[in-house]
This record gives structure tokens, C-alpha cells and sequence, in this order.
């Protein structure tokens, strides 16, 4: 799933869930990309429950100051906003889901291929909504996304809550597995 806007130059935040190899815990990689570049992946284990056996909520909220990625109301990334950096969501998105080959890059080797022999693939989806500020197509309006009016601009939401800091930490300590803050230079908008 990916909430993306148009152009060479666009804005990305990515939800991809990865295998399903039995035995192996399916894992969840996430990527933002801002201005056309992304690269900023972080890879979860899904280990503290089965994604295949019931419906999950898998969200994004990015408010002016705190973009978070959510499954079942746990962050399993968060991106603070640095002032004068670039910032996801800047421009008009739209949201897409699909299913994608992802070999090479998505499996663990090479030598690890899809086994097209169990397709028909699919993906279900139920209670999809979407909540955001309505702008036209060129973004003339979004400046006004930011204006208090929005429920999601209240303050409260500008930092996770207590419970929400403590379930993502619990994530990054025992399930995280790849994080591009880590394996980079210390990018600026790391440091939750």
C-alpha cells in the first residue's frame, strides 16, 4: 500500500509486506520517499501476531510535525519534521494498493524466486477510509491543511502519547531489523 503524489519529484510513504515462507516471520518494510528520493526503508518483523490470519489495520498519520506508521495501533515507524528539511506529504497524494514482484530486492537471495505456481495472488481489503485535508490537483490550497481546524492538527497528536512511545520502542528493541538511520550517515529527521 502507498499514499504517493504525481511526478518525477513526488512524495511516497510505503507499506510492503514481505514473504510468507513458512517459518520465517513475514516481515513489513516501510519507505518514505520525499522529492522523488526515498531510501529511508526501516524492516520490521511481523512475529507478535500472523498478518494471514485475520484483517489488520495498517495506517498512516502524518500530522504538520509527526509522520507515523501504524499496524493495529502500534507505531512501527516514526518520522519527526526538521525545520528547513523536506517533509513527506507536501503536495496532493493519492492512495494505491497492490500486489508487485518484488525479486530480486524483496527476497532474501538470489537464488529464492516466487513460486508462481501458487497464484492466483490476492489481497483483500475491508474498511478502507480515509481521512485528510481535501486539496486540488495543483495543491494551491494545502497550506491550509495545517490550520487548526483539522482534529489531526490539535497538539496532542504533534508527539506519540505515552503508550505509543512505549509499544514503538518495544518494536524497534525486538523486532526491527533493518533501519536505514543505522545503516547511513545520521540523517536529520532520525532521532526517535
Amino acid at each position: 500500500m502507498q499514499l504517493t503524489s504525481d511526478g518525477e519529484a513526488h512524495d511516497e510513504l510505503d507499506f510492503e509486506i514481505l514473504g510468507n515462507e513458512e517459518s520465517r516471520p513475514i516481515r513489513l518494510n516501510t519507505n518514505i520517499f520525499i522529492d522523488g528520493y526515498g531510501n529511508r526503508e526501516k524492516t520490521v518483523h511481523l512475529s507478535w501476531f500472523d498478518p494471514t490470519a485475520d484483517f489488520h489495520n495498517f495506517f498512516f498519520f502524518f500530522p504538520m510535525y509527526l509522520c507515523r506508521f501504524f499496524v493495529d495501533e502500534v507505531p512501527v515507524r516514526v518520522m519527526r519534521k526538521v525545520d528547513g528539511k523536506s517533509y513527506p506529504a507536501t503536495r496532493p497524494m493519492w492512495l494505491q494498493a497492490s500486489l508487485w514482484n518484488g525479486e530480486p530486492w524483496a527476497m532474501d537471495t538470489d537464488q529464492k524466486k516466487i513460486n508462481w505456481a501458487y497464484g492466483p495472488f490476492r489481497a483483500y481489503f475491508k474498511d478502507f477510509s480515509v481521512d485528510g485535508c481535501p486539496v486540488d490537483d495543483e495543491g494551491s490550497d494545502l497550506a491550509s491543511c495545517s490550520s487548526p481546524e483539522y482534529w489531526w492538527n490539535a497538539e496532542r497528536y504533534w508527539t506519540l502519547d505515552e503508550a505509543q512511545q512505549m509499544a514503538y520502542e518495544h518494536v524497534l528493541e525486538h523486532y526491527q531489523t533493518a533501519d536505514y538511520c543505522v545503516d547511513r550517515p545520521h540523517p536529520p529527521e532520525c532521532g526517535l
